[in-house]
């Protein structure tokens, strides 16, 4: 979609070029893009322009230059982030397509999308991911599937805990898609067609992924990309290079310890836990959670308590500029013989800590080398884990502050708290 007038880049491209050609380090968005895609191994190319769309023509021609082939789509009236699709289907082969804005910058690993959007036989996935400011961003709502249930629009007043997760402006589309434009007139993607999916029961699903992609349709933007780019961060955040990530447990290490937290007014972050997460988002490191709730087993709470809880966290990080690249917990406990328990949990896993479930299926996810990772928490059970994992491992004097006693693991380091922790780590790199 290339067809952005960029009244927001004013000063950069001085109505002269539309925004797809304002330079990013010298070159044209829509270059990294085109040249982003044909790394991926895509090599056709629909360009849809509208507001001085000759400048683009111009510019890229036939993309022989760029080693793929490109074709043109021009609108004589502006059509909206989804009316252009009505006149696609000559240009398409039948098979599932990317639909990217003009105005992100991203490199991610477009395979492990598509691998994602066949398994779940969808008929459109969106890209989304966390971000530091969810409280005024457009949030896509997903069941524990994936399977996108709704939007919730920043303009909503939110008086309730939210998870933080945003649309990206990258698509994958299943080529009938276009059946649902069936003319070519202004229509809004999300709030109409994917909307109207949605509301149809379709198979509409949100790929998440750390990976960089990031909306550049600003001056500021552009120069935070520059410095970017520049630093490596934006390649290195693709699927399709090794991971760094720093696993943090929750309870005593990222929120006070208060006993077995159960409900979500017991929930408090540590005093410096949100500076600790923000410092790893501009690290290159991954952030993800990796905690026992046995709280479920025990018949205390609910799966649906425990994702209420996470939604409160998730929400105070926000807040503070902050965000989790993923979160994972384990709801079972082995012993039984509590009153309250709930016996569909009390069972022997692979996903409780000290053993690796977790950590090894984010591994996998995430094509993470565990060996430049590191495992943070308050007690020897976290330290043992990241033994265990074959990560770097740091016991926070927050929380219990190892006196579990549980396991005789010795920690790489032992630190004040999360923020200590993080800095330590971040001095000795990997």
């Amino acid at each position: 979609m290339a067809g952005g007038k960029g009244t927001r880049l004013r000063a950069i491209t001085n109505d002269e070029i539309p925004k797809p050609l304002a330079p990013v380090a010298g070159k044209p968005i829509l270059a990294w893009q085109i040249e982003t895609l044909r790394e991926q191994g895509i090599g056709d190319v629909v360009l849809i322009v509208g507001y001085l769309g000759e400048k683009i023509r111009e510019y890229f021609g036939d993309g022989s230059a760029y080693g793929v082939r490109i074709r043109y789509i021009e609108e004589e009236t502006p059509l909206g982030t989804a009316g252009a699709l009505a006149l696609l289907p000559p240009l398409l082969t039948g098979e599932p397509f990317f639909l990217v804005f003009s105005d992100v910058l991203f490199d991610v690993d477009l395979g492990r999308m598509e691998a994602y959007h066949r398994e779940k036989g969808a008929e459109a996935t969106l890209f989304v991911h966390p971000n530091s400011h969810p409280f005024d961003s457009d949030l896509v709502v997903c069941d524990e599937t994936g399977r996108v249930t709704g939007f919730d629009s920043k303009h909503n007043v939110r008086r309730y805990w939210y998870s933080n997760c945003v649309n990206a402006g990258l698509y994958l589309l299943d080529a009938g898609i276009c059946a649902r434009v069936p003319e070519a007139r202004k229509t809004d993607l999300e709030k109409a067609l994917l909307a109207g999916m949605i509301a149809q029961g379709a198979a509409v699903y949100g790929y998440r992924s750390p990976e960089y992609i990031k909306d550049v349709g600003t001056v500021e933007r552009i120069r935070a990309a520059e410095r970017e780019l520049q630093s490596g961060l934006i390649a290195g955040r693709s699927l399709t290079r090794r991971q760094r990530a720093i696993f943090l447990d929750r309870d005593g290490t990222i929120n006070r310890e208060n006993g077995l937290v159960y409900r979500e007014e017991q929930f408090e972050l540590e005093p410096r836990a949100a500076e600790a997460i923000r410092e790893i988002n501009g690290s290159g490191y991954l952030a993800i959670v990796i905690t026992n709730q046995p709280v479920v087993a025990r018949g205390l709470c609910g799966i649906e308590d425990v994702e209420l809880i996470h939604r409160k966290m998730q929400t105070l990080l926000g807040r503070e500029g902050a965000y989790l690249d993923d979160i994972r917990y384990c709801p079972h406990h082995p012993d039984r013989g509590y009153p309250e328990e709930d016996p569909a949990y009390k069972i022997p896993c692979r996903c409780r800590k000290p053993d690796t479930g977790l950590i090894g299926a984010c591994a996998e996810k995430y094509n993470i080398d565990l060996a430049r990772s590191w495992m943070v928490g308050d007690t020897t059970m976290d330290v043992q884990t990241g033994k265990n994992a074959g990560t770097g491992t740091v016991l926070v004097r927050t929380g219990v502050a190892g006196r579990d006693g549980k396991y005789e693991a010795v920690p790489d380091m032992e630190c004040a708290d999360l923020l200590e922790a993080v800095r330590e780590i971040l001095k000795r790199g990997n």
